[in-house]
């Protein structure tokens, strides 16, 4: 397909769901892979996993008896405990600290909606050296190691 630029791989979502990534147009994806670690590991550090057990609280489950009649009422119950489950409370404070740091090295989050079947199958094979300029004919295509890349036509 002529005007077509291909770019960006790197670790994505799977199915039509666009695409969420941060980018900064011209740079290389070696070093948007090394910023995207350095601050994931500097969110990690800054707000380290908190994992705290919490449980939904139990509910009564009343028992309905119906006569021959047609006249209902409750008749006894039981108790069901309350779910348990595990919960990290630094998650949102972890992806603002993220946010911060990948803000600070000139990124912007982006959401780049999936190209429909005939562009991705004629793009080319493999990322270009650097991000390129997106514009609103920019769409991403899902690659086979849960990566993806980005396409950008005209």
């Amino acid at each position: 397909m002529r005007g077509v630029v291909s770019v960006l791989v790197l670790s994505g979502l799977s199915g039509c769901a666009p695409v969420s990534t941060y980018y900064a147009e011209g740079v290389s994806f070696a070093q948007l892979e090394r910023d995207n670690t350095r601050c994931d590991v500097a969110a990690l550090r800054d707000a380290p996993v908190a994992t705290k057990v919490r449980q939904y609280p139990p509910r009564y489950i009343s028992r309905k008896v119906c006569n021959h009649k047609g006249h209902c009422y409750n008749h006894g119950g039981y108790w069901v405990p309350g779910e348990i489950y595990s919960v990290d409370v630094n998650a949102d404070l972890r992806a603002r600290v993220k946010s911060l740091c990948m803000g600070d090295r000139g990124y912007r989050p982006v959401e780049v909606p999936t190209c429909p079947r005939g562009v991705a199958e004629a793009a080319p094979l493999g990322p270009s050296p650097v991000l390129p300029r997106l514009n609103s004919a920019s769409c991403a295509i899902r690659t086979e190691g849960g990566g993806f890349r980005i396409v950008t036509q005209g």
